[in-house]
């Protein structure tokens, strides 16, 4: 099977589109290969450099970083990869946990904005098309400063063969009219900081933001199995999202609330 095209990242111009004057971000760097494009933006806040309105891209990410520590890769200039940095010193940390879900959302709008496939949702942190994960976010802490790092993988060219796990799928292999990782960069981008934008002048979640969520969320309504750390499982239905970004899922106890941990949608039964 032959490979579809897969130019390079256009730095220049995606400076011109999004820094300075012209956009929404502070500056923007792409390196041709690194192991975690999180990882270098934690190592340059640990350094003393202000990372807010940071942007960094990578043509090549050779060790991703997921939730719980998991690691993947995929091939070169197959995915868009990169992170930012979003300063959060004037939102109570209570609302920190929408900034993931404000994320997902933004990506969701650059989807349907260049006509792709249908997505939702999955509480609190992939894509999906479908069963198949189409992205996946990863928010970390900085250090010394409050300053939030928002990671984001989104599958563009890859292939089936080339796939890290079966699970996996691209905007390629759903048939998208698009697969040139520039204009997903623009799209993603400029969603993504108006979404912050909002989201820091609501100090957190508003009711527009919900709203957003719950029209592109394919958990909220779904019977659920969570795995949460420490051992415990809770299932029932995913009822709502709180005023912090948890999760609450509706058991045969009564609601339980979630603000971490592994989530699965269950067939429904009967």
């Amino acid at each position: 099977m032959s490979l579809p095209p897969r130019p390079p990242l256009d730095v220049t111009g995606l400076r011109d589109a999004l820094t300075g004057q012209n956009g929404p971000w502070r500056t923007l760097d792409v390196v041709e290969e690194t192991g975690s494009t999180n990882a270098d933006l934690l190592a340059r806040a640990a350094a003393g450099e202000d990372i807010d309105g940071a942007v960094l891209l990578a043509e090549h990410q050779t060790a991703g970083r997921g939730r719980h520590g998991r690691h993947w890769s995929a091939p070169a200039r197959s995915q868009l990869s990169l992170s930012v940095g979003v300063a959060a010193d004037t939102v109570p940390t209570e609302g920190w946990g929408w900034l993931t879900l404000a994320t997902g959302v933004a990506v969701a709008d650059a989807i349907a904005e260049l006509s792709g496939p249908p997505v939702g949702l999955k509480w609190p942190n992939d894509i999906l098309a479908g069963d198949g994960k189409l992205a996946g976010i990863l928010a970390e802490v900085a250090a010394p400063k409050q300053v939030i790092v928002v990671g984001l993988g989104l599958n563009v060219s890859m292939t089936p063969e080339e796939a890290p796990d079966p699970a996996a799928v691209s905007l390629a292999m759903l048939g998208a009219s698009v697969v040139d990782r520039n204009v997903w960069a623009e799209k993603v981008l400029r969603h993504l900081a108006a979404r912050i934008a909002a989201w820091r002048a609501a100090g957190g979640g508003d009711d527009a933001l919900a709203s957003d969520y719950r029209r592109h969320s394919c958990t909220l309504g779904a019977p659920v199995r969570a795995e949460i750390p420490g051992g415990r499982r809770v299932e029932g239905v995913a009822e709502a999202i709180d005023d912090t970004g948890r999760l609450i899922i509706n058991t045969e106890d009564g609601p339980v609330t979630v603000s971490a941990g592994d989530v699965t949608r269950l067939r429904p039964t009967g």
